[in-house]
């Protein structure tokens, strides 16, 4: 892994950590569906006007379009807008822990759907990955978290998981930057609909939400989505999982710094414990062909 991948991955961990706590500036005062929507359409069409603006095409192969319409479906609609939904009620470090397991779904999927061999290692850091989350969920259900906030960011990482098994579908053949931009447009007219059938239109405006708005449409919802892609089509899906290692511990720390968000004891512990679950899945897997 060269040192510019290296820089791309630190990027991308940091914008996916802070989304979560910029989606709950959002959520407390915009319908989080209908918020979502408006973030993708204008995420979308930056994207696929700058993709044309590089000479890139819309006109893609069909296992492109296939892929970019599950990833815009799994990871936008239901990932997202699920997290946006629970997020009225559950605290975006705990949405970030929930989150950030996918490394973990994503090992273990491949060890039971496509038979991937990932070793002792990998065993281990899949057990250790079950303990830190039940370390974290314990305290946090004593703490009174939402179980159906809890619940709904569990589909939503699980959804992120066939997103992720799905992405190198997508990137492959160029064009990623239009393909960023298609699947958000996807997301956005999935999420607009279901935003118009079950929200009323209620906005608290102030220079919070706004700020946290052009943050979310711009940093983790262009920025960081074309890094990942751009790491994919570098060094792989499985190397590029790798820096999410990095997300339980930032996504934590960046709620509590920004949001005030209680940092407990056994958070760090479970967090701790999550975060070597994940590194040791992913180098166990990284010693096997992808």
């Amino acid at each position: 892994m060269d040192v510019r991948a290296i820089l791309m991955g630190l990027a991308f961990a940091v914008m996916w950590s802070s989304a979560f706590t910029s989606a709950r500036i959002i959520v407390a005062a915009a319908p989080p569906v209908s918020a979502l929507a408006l973030r993708f359409l204008i995420s979308g069409l930056l994207g696929v006007l700058i993709a044309r603006a590089l000479g890139q095409t819309w006109h893609l192969t069909p296992a492109q379009w296939r892929a970019t319409i599950i990833f815009g479906i799994c990871q936008n609609a239901l990932y997202l807008g699920l997290n946006f939904v629970a997020m009225q009620t559950v605290e975006a470090s705990l949405a970030a822990i929930i989150a950030s397991t996918m490394p973990l779904l994503v090992g273990l999927a491949s060890w039971v759907v496509f038979k991937e061999r990932i070793g002792a290692l990998g065993f281990a850091g899949l057990a250790a990955g079950v303990i830190g989350v039940g370390i974290i969920m314990g305290s946090r259900l004593q703490g009174g978290a939402d179980l159906y906030g809890i619940a709904l960011c569990v589909i939503g990482v699980i959804a992120l998981t066939f997103a992720t098994l799905s992405v190198r579908g997508a990137t492959s053949g160029g064009n990623f930057l239009m393909i960023v931009g298609l699947q958000m447009l996807v997301g956005s007219v999935v999420l607009g609909v279901v935003g118009a059938t079950t929200e009323t239109i209620r906005i608290d405006w102030s220079w919070q939400l706004i700020a946290a708005f052009a943050y979310t449409t711009l940093i983790p919802g262009l920025a960081a989505t074309l890094a990942w892609f751009w790491l994919v089509n570098r060094i792989g899906a499985i190397k590029a999982a790798t820096f999410h290692f990095l997300n339980p511990f930032l996504g934590v720390t960046i709620a509590a710094l920004i949001l005030g968000e209680a940092l407990r004891i056994w958070d760090i512990i479970g967090v701790i414990i999550v975060t070597l679950g994940i590194l040791a899945v992913q180098i166990s897997r990284q010693t096997k062909p992808e």
